[in-house]
């Protein structure tokens, strides 16, 4: 397998996984694709089926990663992903079990993990990768990457004590719950350095494409990342939409849809790619907040980034984002991998008037069948509401991103958008947004074990301005001492 860049040109030369791998964006500010699906037939599926239940879910994750992955020795990628999915790690051996709800629903557990979180279905894994690579080229890789809330933790978590990795986060300010802070900052290793910057988290994103697009600063400081502009992370989450089909489906004939609440559309993405694979699924759904720019587009053909400014605050925070990077790598395969017209679309119109229009195109018009794709969103009450719902008719918890999800969900399928069954990715446990869950219920969330003392861990962060000299100068005083 080989890949390339979104906005590459013909004569670029394809590169392998482990290449890509601790590069992150490509050196022309593009993103890594494959340069094919590889493609599974129903008997694949069965197989996959079979050794999911009798084996588990790092058996599985096994089976869909070495699709991809052919520079790496299939039995050292066998063993990262039980190392990265282990029962220690996730408590189970299914560890993305899935829960049925009413209104014809079931709910994806995604934050079994260390930071109890989704990310780490895929950090956990990146660790393993990048600890396994640097390991046999001798190299030291400086992670920089930016957060809204659960990203940060779960890669810090995921990459501490891993020999040869530093990681630089960006943080905006003020924009995250009190327990993600805490959990972040709390860290006291010289290898962990929080950042908070004047801004939100795109301008955190754009600080961290900024530096990325530093060639020399890039190579001299050996920057890496693990936000979902890395191709790897996406490719393990494509694993646990396969593990929810098995769960709600199993057979070949019979397809599954996934309200995805999404931000910067990398889980959503997941599932763009597992179905162009031929996993069975029928819908995407595209689930915001108030921050509807993914929305809008799947309405309307237009997408138009909003400014700082035009960023709303709100109660489902890891979502407040309004420059979706990975949307790029589904208009790449929305034009039919057209890469000159990708760098028109996102260097030329949206560069130069942060907006560009597919609505007139055959390929806009065509995709809802072709890809599957369908959006909603939702606001403030209707989180309440839904937490409220889910509660009383399950007794199941759901946090605020989650509850996004659920609602649009609800509504596909009181409006006969979509079938059975219908999967919701769950975003995160409760307890990281306990405010909102204390409004809709009552109740305070109860804090597992594990997390008791992170409230009262110390605070670890570097202040910044929204500046990526001011990073660049914290990165060569770390790392040049």
């Amino acid at each position: 397998m080989r890949y390339i860049s979104t906005r590459g040109v013909p004569t670029d030369q394809p590169r392998t996984f482990t290449e890509i791998l601790l590069a992150g964006l490509a050196p022309d500010g593009g993103l890594y694709m494959p340069v094919e699906y590889p493609q599974v037939d129903a008997d694949t599926l069965l197989t996959w089926s079979k050794i999911f239940r009798e084996e588990g879910y790092a058996a599985l994750a096994f089976e869909v990663m070495r699709l991809y992955i052919d520079d790496i020795p299939e039995e050292d990628l066998r063993e990262m992903c039980r190392r990265a999915y282990s029962v220690e790690n996730f408590g189970s051996r299914e560890v993305a079990p899935m829960t049925q709800l009413s209104d014809h629903i079931w709910l994806l557990h995604l934050s079994n993990g260390p930071t109890a979180a989704f990310k780490d279905m895929a950090m956990q894994m990146l660790g393993q990768l990048f600890e396994y690579t640097l390991g046999k080229s001798g190299q030291e890789l400086n992670i920089l990457g930016a957060t809204s809330g659960d990203t940060g933790s779960s890669a810090e978590y995921a990459m501490l004590g891993k020999a040869g990795i530093r990681v630089f986060m960006l943080t905006p300010a003020g924009r995250m719950t009190p327990f993600q802070q805490a959990q972040m900052y709390g860290i006291d290793d010289p290898a962990i350095v929080n950042t908070a910057l004047d801004g939100v988290f795109d301008d955190c994103q754009d600080v961290v494409k900024a530096i990325s697009a530093d060639s020399d600063f890039k190579a001299r400081y050996s920057i890496g990342a693990v936000n979902s502009i890395n191709w790897a992370r996406l490719l393990a989450q494509v694993v646990y939409y396969v593990a929810a089909w098995i769960q709600a489906s199993g057979t070949p004939a019979n397809k599954v849809s996934f309200s995805v609440p999404t931000g910067n559309f990398g889980d959503v993405f997941a599932g763009h790619v597992a179905r162009s694979m031929g996993v069975p699924i029928d819908r995407l759904i595209v689930a915001t907040n108030e921050n509807n720019v993914l929305d809008e587009f799947y309405r309307t053909g237009i997408y138009r980034v909003r400014s700082s400014e035009q960023t709303f605050k709100t109660s489902s925070p890891s979502m407040d984002i309004s420059k979706a990077s990975n949307f790029e790598r589904f208009v790449f395969d929305l034009v039919e991998r057209d890469q000159a017209r990708v760098r028109e679309l996102f260097v030329d119109q949206l560069g130069a008037r942060g907006e560009f229009s597919l609505a007139e195109t055959r390929e806009f018009k065509d995709a809802r069948r072709k890809f599957g794709f369908l959006s909603g969103s939702s606001t403030h009450a209707d989180r309440i509401d839904s937490i409220q719902s889910v509660y009383r008719h399950d007794h199941v918890l759901i946090d605020p991103h989650t509850a996004d999800a659920w609602k649009v969900a609800r509504d596909a399928l009181r409006g006969g958008a979509v079938e059975q069954p219908l999967v919701v990715l769950e975003t995160a446990l409760p307890v990281k947004f306990a405010e909102t869950t204390e409004e809709a219920l009552g109740i305070t969330p109860e804090v597992p074990e594990r997390f008791a003392s992170v409230m009262n861990a110390g605070r670890h962060v570097v202040d910044l301005p929204n500046d990526p000299e001011a990073v660049k100068a914290l990165i060569r005083e770390v790392v040049d001492g």
